[in-house]
């Protein structure tokens, strides 16, 4: 029997543009964390300060965020195949400009260009998987997205250790052309075209720019403040993002094709989705950044070590994302996010209570708990944000759930500076904290959406 359009892909085909999905995803998120581990090298190399080689990670983060939103609608207006697949080139191209750079600059440029690419990857990735699978198999496309997405950001500095320690961090980057042609390969071949697109939507180049002021001057602003740099700098940065944004959202409220999808926001069950991922995110890299300074500057363990304690964090959520993806289909979102988020905070605040000299045992169940309850509560959370928009909005969703993702983890990233600048012996201790009350509050703004009815429950109801 041949599936409807609207019911996904035949399975040879189905497993194709899964593989491509995935290959692209991997890269795409990776590239966001892989480089922080070379750094103190890249920074050698080129003779540059700390300081500037942190743009090296910055510039990368930040153009994805500027775009994410523009290159979502590109995607509801000419496919969202045809945004991937041109993601996918242009990634892998200026990955080989990275690993060609011969100085900071030429390195921080290429790192804008490939950030652009993974932008268009990260768009539209969530949109396609809901055409790839059949609806009654969404749940678990969603989740294996999950998966891929948890733990190519949570594996980075693992990934990067073991790469480092037998080659060049040039080869960081060049590992991405290779994948990302045979992802390009893959997609061309096994890709599916929109089943439908949005009717009379044109591209909106004045939301578009105000959209990259809009989110490059919060970025700003918020990484600012956690440095300590000037005040008034900041306060000016924070006047024109009001302004800026005050314009930007009302010239969305006019529009029936919104860059910015406040239509969505409306939807209760979504934008609830949308704050438990922006809490869990921001959760995620408070721990992820500041536990590395933990493990090596007081416990005086070595890169190694530390990459090896922090695996059993992306292999627990490895374990769990594809199981929640089956348990969506049959328990309520907004409970399994709850429960996922308390899980998920108890390990956080175990690890703020490890004693002065753990042993291995100590930190490897802690970081179990925390990627479990990672694992558990993202599927269903993902699932619920793609699901509860109109399925010719799928662009537009997909892109609000990555901005939420890159939202949280630049301003969890940032808070990690602010507490290490208030607390400067205590850095690690007050960011977990924090953390766990993150996850704490994302628990209960996810069990507030038990109230709210489900896409499929509305549409059980509908055809009694």
């Amino acid at each position: 029997m041949t599936p409807t359009p609207n019911d996904g892909l035949p399975v040879p085909q189905r497993y194709g543009a899964i593989l491509a999905i995935a290959l692209g995803i991997t890269v795409s998120v990776l590239d966001g964390a892989i480089a922080n581990v070379a750094l103190p090298t890249i920074a050698n190399d080129f003779h540059a300060s700390p300081a500037a080689s942190i743009w090296v990670v910055n510039a990368y983060q930040l153009a994805i965020t500027i775009s994410l939103l523009s290159l979502a609608s590109l995607g509801d207006i000419f496919g969202y195949r045809r945004i991937y697949q041109t993601g996918l080139l242009v990634f892998s191209i200026t990955s080989l400009f990275c690993a060609l750079s011969d100085s900071l600059l030429t390195l921080t440029v290429a790192r804008v260009l490939q950030g652009f690419g993974a932008a268009a990857i990260m768009s539209v990735n969530t949109a396609l998987i809901r055409i790839i699978y059949p609806q009654r198999f969404l749940g678990r496309g969603v989740g294996i997205n999950a998966l891929i997405v948890a733990v190519s950001s949570a594996a980075g500095p693992t990934i990067a250790a073991g790469i480092l320690s037998v080659a060049s961090w040039q080869w960081l980057f060049a590992i991405n052309v290779p994948i990302g042609i045979v992802a390009l390969i893959l997609g061309l071949k096994f890709l599916p075209a929109n089943s439908t697109r949005s009717q009379g939507q044109r591209f909106d180049i004045t939301s578009s720019v105000m959209n990259a002021l809009t989110f490059g001057l919060l970025i700003s602003a918020i990484s600012g403040f956690a440095q300590g740099m000037n005040h008034m700098l900041i306060l000016g940065e924070v006047v024109a993002l009001l302004i800026i944004g005050w314009f930007f959202v009302r010239r969305q409220l006019s529009k029936p094709f919104p860059l910015l999808p406040v239509d969505l926001l409306r939807i209760p069950i979504f934008s609830l989705s949308l704050g438990t991922s922006l809490c869990s995110f921001s959760a995620q890299m408070l721990a992820f950044v500041s536990l590395p300074f933990f493990l090596q500057n007081t416990l005086g363990l070595n890169s190694v070590d530390t990459g090896l304690l922090l695996t059993p964090w992306p292999l627990a959520t490895m374990v769990m994302a594809p199981i929640a993806g089956r348990l969506v289909e049959r328990f309520h979102p907004g409970m399994l996010g709850g429960i996922g988020l308390i899980v998920f905070s108890f390990g956080l605040f175990s690890l703020s209570l490890l004693p002065p000299e753990p042993s291995h045992l100590d930190i490897i169940w802690r970081m179990l708990l925390c990627g479990a309850g990672f694992g558990l509560f993202q599927s269903p959370n993902n699932h619920t944000i793609i699901t509860s928009a109109p399925r010719n909005r799928s662009g537009g969703a997909s892109g609000l759930l990555g901005t939420a993702r890159l939202l949280g983890q630049t301003t969890g990233a940032a808070m990690v500076a602010l507490m290490f600048n208030l607390f400067p012996s205590h850095g690690t201790h007050a960011s977990l904290i924090l953390a766990g009350t993150l996850a704490g509050t994302g628990a209960l703004v996810s069990l507030m959406r038990m109230t709210q009815k489900t896409s499929s429950q509305k549409a059980a109801e509908s055809s009694k």
